[in-house]
């Protein structure tokens, strides 16, 4: 499936639920609202959408939230999308606070990797950030998935000047002894994200560099569904990764699209631009309508963002990232 600047779009990032049982200042911090689980797809539904995105070339998915595992019976969905012909990969996002308990059936069903989200190893820190004391069971599950060999396994922080930059090297640290790719991404500036100063990529690694007296060097290979690109230190196993959508725009690569949990498809996060899927499904549209439904979204994916551009656009996206999913 291409988009109209001849993007192969073969990856999908699908919410499943906003809620969380987290408070993160940049994402759903206190008092922040979410929608009644009625108005959220049913397993049924996010099914028939994906076999339609397989027929159309998706090929990898990515499942998201909020907190995806709130939502009942992840394991068994996740299971059913793998199944679908044409799927390859089916990932998972999460803060990490349930995933111990989930594990065993996830792997199980057939994940292929998992990414965790932790900000700082600073316990202080860290329930600054995400407004919970939680890191323990998080880094339990981070431990037990690297059991997992079969299981890729990515560490996700989210750098907050004043809150948890100088906890980056410690973090990346946990690369060195464990096959695990840590991942720096810089601070969107979409709805709360907003309020705070984003890290570049280019800042990260000079601290990084310094504070460890290591090298980076550039990795050649892909690793991964997305747009992350990898440094690799001497003595390190694992790799250090960088998403930086602001500082080192890869718009032009762009191959991903987003369902959100009410069934949103988003092209592009900045934008607003997309399709709501819900009432097709609901007026029970053929399969054939809602391909050609997708295709002409897909088609009218926007080239790239302007976040460093002070002009506003009003197709600008106004929800926070948990309404949107990460």
């Amino acid at each position: 499936m291409q988009d109209s600047y001849e993007r192969t779009i073969d990856y999908i990032r699908i919410s499943v639920t906003d809620q969380c049982n987290l408070r993160c200042i940049y994402c759903m911090p206190e008092g922040c609202t979410h929608r009644n689980a009625k108005q959220q797809l049913t397993d049924e539904q996010i099914l028939k959408l994906c076999r339609r995105f397989a027929q159309l070339g998706i090929s990898k998915v990515k499942i998201t939230g909020g907190e995806p595992l709130l939502r009942p019976k992840v394991p068994a969905l996740i299971k059913e999308i793998r199944q679908i012909p044409g799927i390859h990969s089916v990932t998972l996002t999460t803060n990490g606070i349930l995933l111990g308990k989930y594990l065993p059936q996830l792997v199980k069903a057939g994940l292929t990797g998992v990414n965790i989200s932790v900000d700082s190893l600073d316990p202080v820190h860290y329930q600054q950030i995400s407004g919970r004391d939680s890191l323990q069971p998080v880094m339990d599950s981070l431990k037990a998935a690297l059991s997992y060999p079969e299981l890729v396994t990515k560490l996700n922080c989210v750098p907050v000047y004043g809150k948890n930059h100088q906890d980056l090297a410690e973090l990346a640290l946990l690369a060195k002894d464990e096959d695990l790719h840590v991942r720096f991404i810089e601070m969107m500036p979409i709805g709360y994200g907003k309020d705070f100063n984003c890290c570049t990529e280019d800042q990260i690694l000079k601290y990084l560099e310094g504070k460890l007296k290591i090298r980076l060097i550039p990795y050649e290979g892909r690793l991964g569904n997305g747009p992350a690109h990898y440094y690799q230190a001497q003595g390190f196993k694992g790799k250090i990764g960088f998403i930086s959508a602001v500082s080192h725009k890869f718009c032009s690569q762009c191959n991903r699209i987003r369902l959100t949990c009410d069934g949103y498809l988003k092209t592009c996060l900045q934008y607003q631009t997309g399709c709501d899927l819900k009432p097709y499904l609901q007026q029970g549209a053929s399969e054939e309508t809602l391909k050609q439904v997708i295709l002409q979204t897909v088609k009218e994916k926007p080239v790239c963002h302007h976040f460093l551009e002070d002009q506003k656009d009003e197709k600008e996206e106004k929800r926070a990232m948990c309404e949107i999913g990460g």
